[in-house]
């Protein structure tokens, strides 16, 4: 079946809004895509029909909305190949994931234990593991390397292992760079070693399929809103066997089997690390975001992407003083770019006047910044929506912006 760009622009309402009187032109999709009418219908139905609290109400409510949300976990559990819903958790974003895992096995790391990051790394795979070290001086962090072209130095990777080695964690792809990192590969060397692996797959899931039983990987975090689904809510998956060693992230309700001022016991898998009121309708309503993948077919997105991509790229190589971060041979559909000595709030300020919003800012990788030896970026990105004519309109954008911001 072919691509069809306009059915599928036709799903997505914001897309006919203007900004300035210009047509919008959303190029800020590695930040939060869009989202189609059927999602927010579904949102809307959860707060119009069927909203109750779940798994804590015998009622018909209560009932229904527990359903919407456990469909949504069967749904996850067969969307990213999970061996069970035991091993799906639902949580605020891939920044809680990852915070989950960094504060509940992390507790489990032996004396001295060592962990290892990548320079490419989002503040959210940094600052948990730091955190985790401030209440642990003995933890060490190792990070690894990039090259000129943004892909790590392996061979650096694989030299960082040792005895002391308890933890790896690295994104998927980088949301700077667009590097597709070899992370099956990865995994498969760190087990080697016997050492469990973290991926945050925040940049990945919107635009490949992900299978964890293939990848073999401990721990996949990754956001609903990255994935056209509703903000607010994203999913840990982990092994059952470490899930079942970790205690609990955060107490409260939902969390517990049984509470005495004795003591308390905790809840099976996987509600032992769900406390409290989830976003249970963002996460009733997170399966129209799967269909509407599926339907179109996220090897078509990728497709349709990475065409985009290239073409965007080939066009900016024109424009003289240009600057483009990030050159893997396998790179998703991301665009970090400075022109000259252009500052890039300044360049997002006014391509924004023309209705085009991209990105500015260091896009919370700063340790990344630091090894580029650069302050920040813009940064154009692409989704299922996006169209040869809006990349035509962008390079337009900065053929004009430039000249005035020199």
């Amino acid at each position: 079946m072919a691509y069809d760009i306009e059915e599928i622009r036709a799903k997505f309402p914001i897309l006919l809004r203007k900004i300035d009187k210009k047509p919008l032109i959303y190029l800020d999709n590695t930040a939060t895509s869009q989202t189609p009418r059927s999602v927010v219908d579904a949102v809307v139905s959860g707060y119009c029909d069927t909203k109750a609290n779940v798994h804590r109400g015998v009622h018909t409510l209560s009932q229904e909305a527990t359903e919407l949300q456990e469909e949504s976990r069967r749904r996850v559990k067969d969307y990213i190949g999970a061996s069970s819903v035991k091993e799906v958790i639902f949580t605020r974003g891939t920044t809680e994931g990852i915070n989950l895992v960094a504060s509940s096995f992390g507790s489990l790391f032996p004396e001295n234990g060592e962990i290892i990051l990548t320079v490419m790394e989002h503040h959210a795979n940094i600052v948990p593991w730091q955190l985790l070290q401030s209440r642990r001086p003995d933890i060490k962090i190792k990070v690894v390397d990039i090259n000129d072209q943004g892909e790590l130095l392996l061979s650096q990777y694989r030299s960082l292992f040792n005895d002391h080695t308890c933890m790896a964690s690295f994104c998927h792809v980088s949301n700077v760079l667009g590097t597709v990192n070899p992370v099956k590969e990865m995994i498969e060397y760190a087990h080697s070693k016997g050492v469990p692996v973290l991926i945050d797959g925040a940049q990945a899931v919107p635009h490949m399929r992900i299978d964890v039983n293939d990848l073999d990987c401990d721990f996949y975090a990754f956001s609903s809103h990255k994935m056209y689904g509703p903000t607010g809510i994203g999913v840990l998956y982990g092994k059952r066997e470490h899930l079942l060693r970790m205690p609990p992230y955060q107490g409260g309700g939902e969390m517990i089997a049984h509470v005495s001022f004795d003591g308390t016991t905790f809840a099976d898998l996987p509600f032992k690390f769900e406390a409290g009121t989830p976003d249970f309708v963002g996460i009733g309503a997170f399966p129209k975001a799967l269909d509407f993948m599926e339907e179109v077919g996220v090897g078509k997105i990728a497709e349709h992407e990475q065409e985009l991509l290239e073409y965007a790229e080939a066009k900016m190589r024109e424009i003289p003083g240009m600057r483009i971060f990030g050159n893997a041979p396998h790179k998703s559909a991301v665009i970090s770019f400075l022109v000259g000595d252009i500052h890039h709030y300044d360049m997002g300020m006014l391509l924004d006047k023309l209705g085009v919003e991209v990105r500015t800012g260091h896009h919370c990788a700063q340790p990344l910044m630091h090894r580029l030896g650069i302050s920040g970026t813009v940064r154009a990105s692409f989704a299922a929506y996006n169209t040869r004519e809006e990349v035509d309109a962008f390079i337009e954008a900065l053929k004009r912006v430039i000249p005035i911001l020199s």
